[in-house]
């Protein structure tokens, strides 16, 4: 049944969604959807919704619901009945969660499961703070500041594959901030959604990353 497994990966901004994603998708080989891959996507190629989304996303705001309902549904319907994913970073309100849960309605299987990484603030700060992207392959990676001027401990190339590493605009600290607290305020009540509907599983998100992983896949029952 893993193959066909539909999950949600829930949890502030910095509590390690990207990097869980990742080791589940290698694990249980289905589709990765990230709404933050995709709407990069989309602002990197200038299209109209990237336009519009990327105002948005620097300012450290969430993207608008019918924005992010049309880019992220477009991606999931896109995959055959059969077919698992997990998705990661959307949804982010209660209305997203109902227009996911409608359109997966229509072929007639909802989610399995959303997993709730649950980080406290200042571990957030801190980790944010430190993070790098590959430009290539999207694979977050962990730095820490090296000397009194605040920069990387280490070279900005991707251990994955050599690529150059960036933080993102919505990673630096004016934008973090803001970040955090429209988590608060808009997107933790999706969890009360999901555990109305008994869908929810809470995993502590401080440790090391396998502990972490380990945690995950014994709240979907592997």
């Amino acid at each position: 049944m893993t193959q066909g497994l539909r999950l949600v990966l829930f949890g502030p901004p910095g509590a390690g969604k990207g990097t869980q994603a990742q080791l589940l998708t290698e694990r249980l080989k289905i589709s990765h959807i990230s709404s933050g891959d995709l709407f990069r996507h989309h602002v990197q190629a200038e299209t109209p919704l990237g336009l519009k989304a990327a105002d948005y996303m620097n300012r450290g705001v969430l993207v608008p619901d019918e924005l992010t309902i049309d880019i992220a549904l477009e991606k999931v319907m896109s995959l055959n009945a059969e077919e698992g994913f997990i998705l990661d970073g959307f949804p982010r309100t209660r209305f997203q969660a109902k227009a996911l849960e409608e359109a997966l309605q229509t072929r007639a299987r909802n989610l399995d499961k959303v997993v709730y990484i649950d980080v406290p603030e200042d571990e957030l700060l801190r980790r944010l703070a430190g993070r790098f992207v590959c430009r290539q392959c999207q694979a977050p990676h962990s730095m820490t500041p090296g000397g009194t001027d605040g920069s990387p401990d280490r070279e900005l190339i991707c251990e994955r594959c050599g690529g150059e590493l960036y933080q993102r605009t919505d990673d630096r600290p004016e934008a973090v901030q803001t970040r955090i607290e429209v988590y608060k305020s808009e997107t933790m009540p999706v969890l009360d959604f999901y555990r109305e509907r008994a869908l929810l599983a809470d995993v502590p998100g401080v440790d090391t990353v396998e502990q972490i992983n380990k945690r995950v896949m014994k709240a979907l029952g592997l």
